[in-house]
């Protein structure tokens, strides 16, 4: 599928999304977050990939909204749909059972850093600078808020929302946001090589193990219990666990089914 924002790529079971605005630093338009949304849903239903990483044109993963789209609107319902299809990609991307690593470098600032946060798994290259900074110009991240607390302590993510500042790559690794911290001419081999230690696994346990997460997420602590015995029988029935024990107490590398 052809896209005007975003630039997709497909090699040995990792897709790649880039965000491609780079003259605009990757912030979201509507043209680039419902073009985000897509990719993701197009490769999340796409059996050869297992794992997609999102990573950012030119000197910015991204710098939030684009705010020269503010003044298209009036009322609070035009804003209401508009802020929606921002925010889009980030309940897809808990949605979707192929797992997410996000590879930012520059600037993740605003829907940037809720981009991260919302990404399963997240690298980042040196130098690269994460911020809430929405209230600099009379907005709040409300949005990016949402998956910021789910990555991160309270205390941690309210100094983020309220001050608006940026924090360096080393204190987001430092505060649990991110996973990696890599020179910056390593970041696509850094995001690649962790995309590669889950497709060398079984797809339908990974692709059922992410699903299965965030349903626990939100679960009390009984019931998380309950629901993970539930699918932790359905997964033992299916043809990937079959082989996969075979495949183990015979000394042989297993083959996939996807099943």
């Amino acid at each position: 599928m052809a896209y005007e924002t975003v630039v997709v790529d497909e090699t040995e079971h990792v897709g790649t999304i880039t965000l491609d605005r780079p003259e605009a630093m990757n912030t979201f338009s509507t043209a680039l977050a419902q073009d985000l949304d897509s990719a993701l849903r197009d490769l999340d239903e796409n059996d050869e990939v297992r794992a997609i990483i999102v990573a950012g044109a030119g000197d910015a993963f991204s710098a939030g909204i684009d705010l020269t789209e503010h003044g298209e609107f009036d009322s609070q319902r035009e804003y209401r749909k508009w802020v929606g299809q921002m925010e889009a990609p980030f309940l897809t991307l808990k949605n979707m059972s192929t797992p997410v690593i996000a590879a930012a470098h520059g600037h993740a600032a605003a829907n940037g850093i809720g981009l991260v946060a919302a990404c399963d798994l997240a690298v980042l290259a040196e130098g690269t600078m994460l911020g809430a900074t929405a209230p600099k110009v009379g907005l709040f991240c409300m949005g990016p808020a949402v998956p910021l607390m789910g990555s991160l302590t309270q205390k941690r993510c309210l100094e983020l929302l309220l001050t608006g500042e940026l924090i360096d790559a080393e204190t987001a690794l430092d505060w649990g946001l991110v996973n990696r911290v890599v020179p910056e001419e390593n970041l696509e081999d850094a995001a690649r090589t962790l995309a590669e230690s889950m497709t060398q696994k079984s797809p339908v346990a990974v692709q059922m193990g992410k699903e299965a997460y965030y349903v626990m997420n939100d679960l009390d602590y009984e019931t998380a219990l309950e629901y993970s015995n539930e699918q932790f029988a359905t997964l033992c029935t299916t043809g990937d666990a079959n082989e996969g024990i075979d495949a183990f107490l015979s000394g042989r590398e297993p083959e996939w089914p996807g099943e």
